[in-house]
């Protein structure tokens, strides 16, 4: 969905709702779900052939009471819409308006999902995105592409409503890799650890990419099982992850150490990173706060102080509190 990865970095900080400031709180998630803003019947939810939900059953509905239909008494008849005395029809209203149509239930809602401003268009959704819907019904994999696109463009600024976007497409496309991912990332943007660990593993099983394994070692952590954030860190996970992505993974990693004591431990994964990279990404940021962090938390204050100021210096968009951390140290 968004462009880069930012699980919340190395700090022992934990609670709190995510936001993008590593080393205190979750970072916003990411993967590679791609739309410009990181589903059906299985799960219980009402839908049609076409994935349209349906109304189930209407209660006697058109019938009548007792075999052929026979009139209950003089007059009337049994069931909705029949006549029910003289004069009068049973469940109408007497002002002669129409019946208000019944509530939509927990799950319908869901499918129905928050509304969809008109002029976002599937378009808007990356082609390559595009093409993983392809094996939809055209005007299913529409729905469904539109939905994304509001997951992606509502992240980081309303992330409930974000996910509520990705779980409607979860309930129109529930065996697309790519609308598990959105709806793993904006349950990650909501610090729904649990879920946003289940949505991970069933978009890995269906798409074999890797690249979720930052956030699912950084859920692990907020779970408080930092040993199994640990398992991440494998040979074959580092082989399909990026430059970002494996440093975002050791962030996170080294979070994991620190929370089991290993601060020594800690430090070294971080060095082994591109601290003094010229690249000026939020990635660099956050591997800058976590390490500046660690050194704090080692009694390097000094050191921890100079790379809080060069955080500061990659940190155009305000993306952690290193402002606030440098008044309270240098005061």
């Amino acid at each position: 969905m968004a462009q880069d990865r930012n699980p919340r970095n190395g700090g022992n900080n934990r609670g709190g709702k995510p936001s993008n400031k590593p080393g205190n709180t979750r970072g916003k998630p990411t993967s590679s779900s791609r739309n410009s803003g990181k589903p059906t019947s299985r799960d219980g939810k009402p839908t049609s052939r076409d994935g349209k939900p349906t109304s189930g059953s209407r209660s006697g509905g058109g019938q009548r009471s007792g075999p052929g239909g026979q009139r209950s008494g003089p007059g009337q008849r049994s069931g909705p819409g029949q006549r029910s005395g003289p004069g009068s029809r049973s469940g109408a209203p007497r002002s002669g308006g129409r019946p208000s149509a019944p509530e939509r239930t927990a799950e319908q809602k869901i499918y129905d999902g928050p509304p969809i401003p008109d002029d976002v268009s599937a378009k808007d959704l990356d082609k390559h995105a595009r093409q993983e819907l392809s094996g939809l019904p055209d005007k299913l994999a529409d729905k469904v592409a539109r939905h994304l696109v509001m997951a992606g463009t509502l992240l980081h600024t309303d992330p409930e409503t974000a996910h509520k976007h990705a779980l409607a497409a979860r309930a129109r496309a529930m065996r697309v890799g790519l609308v598990r991912e959105a709806t793993g990332e904006t349950a990650y943007a909501l610090g729904n650890w649990a879920e946003a660990l289940a949505e991970f593993r069933a978009a890995r099983r269906m798409t074999g990419r890797h690249i979720y394994a930052p956030m699912m070692a950084d859920a692990e952590r907020a779970l408080g099982r930092p040993e199994k954030a640990l398992e991440y860190d494998n040979p074959t996970t580092r082989a399909h992850l990026d430059e970002p992505g494996n440093t975002e993974l050791s962030i996170v990693i080294a979070g994991a150490r620190r929370d089991l004591g290993h601060l020594d431990a800690a430090l070294h994964i971080l060095e082994t990173e591109p601290l003094h990279t010229t690249n000026r990404s939020d990635w660099v940021t956050r591997l800058r706060y976590a390490y500046a962090d660690t050194l704090l938390a080692t009694g390097n204050t000094q050191d921890a102080i100079t790379w809080f100021h060069r955080t500061a210096g990659t940190d155009t968009h305000h993306t952690t509190d290193v402002h606030d951390r440098l008044k309270q140290l240098e005061n």
